[in-house]
């Protein structure tokens, strides 16, 4: 073994302290990426997207696909570099030496997970009570106690170990995705049915023709159904191999989302007249489909898929959130206690046990629909300086190469898009009446507030860029 395997394998430090367990291969790598893509992202987006593209809904999932791509490459690149627990964090550290941004790119991600765990608990919460609810010795449940049973269920797994945290995620995983393939497996029969090319535009002015404009708003509206593959770079320290496994990981994790995507799209429209799918007063899209295409379905099985959807969502981005933790604290930019990793389970347990403490007070907090909104848009600012990250460690001469590099282009449009993406939800604050703007005015906020604390703290201890 060389030195840098015999390295990745051991389970202590250099300093005698306990390290993260490599415990995770590429086909949980690839299930933990399309597990946190999924989610609710398809289940939340179809309607809203095919009432404003018609049939050709589907064309806006492959927009936002080669969209989402380009930074997914760029991140698979920057796994093969540097696979470490800080993720984005210490790329950023790395190529642009200064902690300040390092700081804020780290909490930015971290407020992102919170926010998502806190949403998804009220969401598990309230999905749980419609089930309790017909169990007659049970009855219903108070939600507090539900959302307290439910993120203290989730810290545990996380606690015990990264394999038991894996294997919840591949019930979970596979759950929500059997769900979809049932979808396109029952209304497979309906497709060819109808045009495909068809747009709300062309419907009702068959001279407007195919309207691309209009499929590019539609790519803006789905590109985050494919947020969560930037999750897979901070359980690097936990893969196998992550120099080669990682860019595979996330690469494919992203095509299989694709493909699903593309092909329950297609189903829905196929099945359900679009006009009809954004309507939630006839139900959600997906029960609309099952209702005609598999009508023999019970009504409350999407319901319970929902559940392993939404508790997937919330135990990876708790893995995320206190591996991220745990990397910045060792860069020191955050405090040392963070950084601490249990002996016997090899996990960052101080982490785990301080997002239980911020997550339990957002999720109590209530609807923090604005401020998960604004998390999503800063993440797009945290995708423009990883895509530039690249570019800058590729053109510095002491950098090694890793093992997946890619052109300067990739990375350039990459930013290009997210720069994009930004601009479109500030001209649509701007210019459409009905769009709230406070997720813009959160999101800056946010920002303000992070940098406060890092003046706050002022991190005393330089990174080491030699670790």
């Amino acid at each position: 073994m060389s030195d840098s395997g015999a390295r990745s394998a051991a389970s202590t430090t250099d300093r005698g302290e306990p390290s993260l367990a490599r415990r995770i291969g590429l086909p949980s790598l690839v299930v933990f990426g399309v597990g946190d893509m999924v989610g609710a992202g398809i289940y939340g987006t179809i309607g809203v997207a095919a009432s404003n593209l018609g049939n050709a809904v589907w064309l806006a999932f492959v927009g936002s696909m080669i969209a989402a791509m380009l930074t997914g490459l760029s991140y698979a690149s920057l796994a093969s570099r540097l696979p470490r627990a800080g993720g984005a964090s210490h790329i950023v550290y790395r190529a642009y030496r200064l902690r300040w941004l390092a700081y804020v790119v780290g909490l930015t991600v971290v407020a992102s997970g919170l926010t998502s765990m806190a949403t998804s608990s009220n969401v598990f919460a309230a999905n749980l009570a419609v089930f309790l609810d017909r169990v007659p010795l049970l009855g219903a449940a108070p939600a507090p106690a539900l959302v307290l049973a439910f993120i203290g269920f989730i810290a545990l797994i996380n606690f015990i170990g990264i394999r038991e945290s894996v294997w919840a995620n591949w019930i979970c995983t596979l759950i929500e995705v059997a769900g979809l393939l049932f979808v396109i497996a029952a209304g497979m029969r309906f497709w060819g049915s109808v045009d495909y090319l068809e747009t709300p535009t062309a419907a009702g002015n068959p001279r407007a023709g195919f309207d691309f404009s209009l499929i590019a708003s539609g790519a803006v509206l789905t590109f985050f159904a494919f947020i969560g593959f930037e999750d897979m770079l901070n359980v690097a320290e936990e893969v196998q191999r992550p120099e080669r496994t990682m860019p595979l990981g996330i690469v494919s994790a992203l095509t299989i989302t694709a493909i699903i995507y593309i092909a329950v799209a297609i189903t829905a429209v196929s099945v359900v007249d679009y006009r009809d799918l954004g309507n939630v007063e006839l139900g959600a899209p997906l029960q609309q489909i099952t209702s005609r295409a598999a009508p023999w379905l019970p009504g409350w099985v999407f319901g319970f898929i929902t559940l392993f959807a939404v508790a997937n969502t919330v135990l990876i981005n708790y893995i995320m959130g206190s591996r991220l933790l745990y990397g910045m604290a060792r860069d020191r930019l955050v405090p040392d206690a963070l950084g601490k990793v249990h002996r016997k389970t090899r996990t960052p347990h101080v982490a785990i046990a301080v997002l239980l403490v911020i997550v339990i007070a957002l999720a109590l907090v209530g609807d923090i629909a604005a401020l998960a909104a604004a998390t999503s848009l800063l993440l797009l600012f945290v995708f423009v300086i990883v895509n530039v990250a690249l570019i800058v460690l590729k053109r510095r001469s002491d950098e090694p190469p890793g093992k997946f590099e890619l052109p300067a282009i990739v990375p350039l449009l990459g930013a290009l898009v997210c720069v994009g993406l930004i601009a479109a939800r500030v001209i649509r604050v701007i210019t459409d009446p009905g769009e709230s703007a406070m997720p813009l005015v959160i999101a800056g906020l946010l920002l303000v507030g992070i940098g406060m604390l890092y003046v706050a703290r002022r991190p005393a201890v330089q990174l080491d860029d030699s670790r």
